[in-house]
């Protein structure tokens, strides 16, 4: 019997217009009725996850900033930020590489520097709070993740640069034009067991879904791990099962499939 099911959202459960599909709340309703517990699981900041789900944030877990921390009905259930010194590390090494730009997650608002029209659009995508500020090094706080940007594109311009961080942090691919550095053993996968420790769910009682590599932790966190047919190659090796395309509702649909709701 499933009793926790996580979800990515870009790629995954949100369409080609990066929405939801209305029958997802219909289905969402059933999961409560029947005790199970949904959750989103996302490289995207709080803030713009309880915004994406305003009318049911407070029936549901968030898993955001891939995996560095996790909030249940406005609590803190898990934190996992940088080490300070590594952060400015990172800052440095990203400043000296052209073409590449940075976002800073703290847990109430992502920093920037760039003032990049064309950048700051695309931060808005996945940011609701967000500031632009004259030296990242100088935002004090914990910082939860930083994400590098690369309009040309990040799993083959970015991975050379940021590898030698890898024995310090969680270096991930996360999206087409995105590259992730997290702590050291933070990810989505590490939330979902938080998660099912919290609420005494087995490994064979959780179902996930990704697309990208950064849900490579989650997969093997479930028994029931789907990659959308639309996933990067490496995580279809990795999960257990399919489901169609997010532009087909591959998500919701195969929830009905499993869960059996009509």
């Amino acid at each position: 019997m499933i009793k926790l099911i996580a979800t990515d959202l870009d790629g995954t459960l949100l369409d080609e217009k990066s929405e939801i599909n209305p029958e997802f709340y219909k289905v969402f309703k059933k999961l409560r009725e029947r005790g199970i517990m949904f959750s989103a699981a996302s490289g995207r900041q709080y803030q713009n996850l309880i915004k994406k789900f305003e009318d049911i944030k407070d029936d549901m877990m968030f898993i955001s900033e891939n995996g560095t921390l996790v909030v249940y009905k406005g609590k803190e259930i898990l934190s996992n930020p940088l080490n300070k010194e590594l952060v400015n590390e990172i800052i440095e090494t990203t400043r000296s590489i052209k073409g590449k730009k940075i976002v800073m997650s703290g847990k109430k608002y992502a920093y920037i520097e760039s003032k990049e029209e064309a950048f700051i659009q695309e931060v808005s995508t996945y940011y609701a709070k967000f500031k632009t500020v004259e030296d990242l090094t100088k935002v004090e706080g914990d910082i939860l993740k930083i994400a590098v940007f690369d309009f040309k594109g990040a799993e083959h311009n970015n991975n050379i640069y940021f590898e030698k961080f890898s024995d310090r942090a969680q270096v991930c691919i996360s999206g087409v034009e995105w590259l992730d550095l997290t702590a050291k053993g933070a990810n989505k996968g590490s939330a979902i067991k938080k998660v099912q420790k919290m609420l005494d769910i087995k490994y064979e009682e959780t179902m996930v879904f990704g697309d990208q590599l950064n849900d490579v932790e989650m997969m093997k966190s479930a028994y029931h791990s789907y990659a959308m047919e639309n996933a990067n190659e490496h995580l279809k090796q990795i999960a257990r099962f399919r489901a169609k395309r997010n532009t087909e509702n591959g998500v919701v649909d195969k929830i009905k499939e499993v869960i059996k709701i009509g």
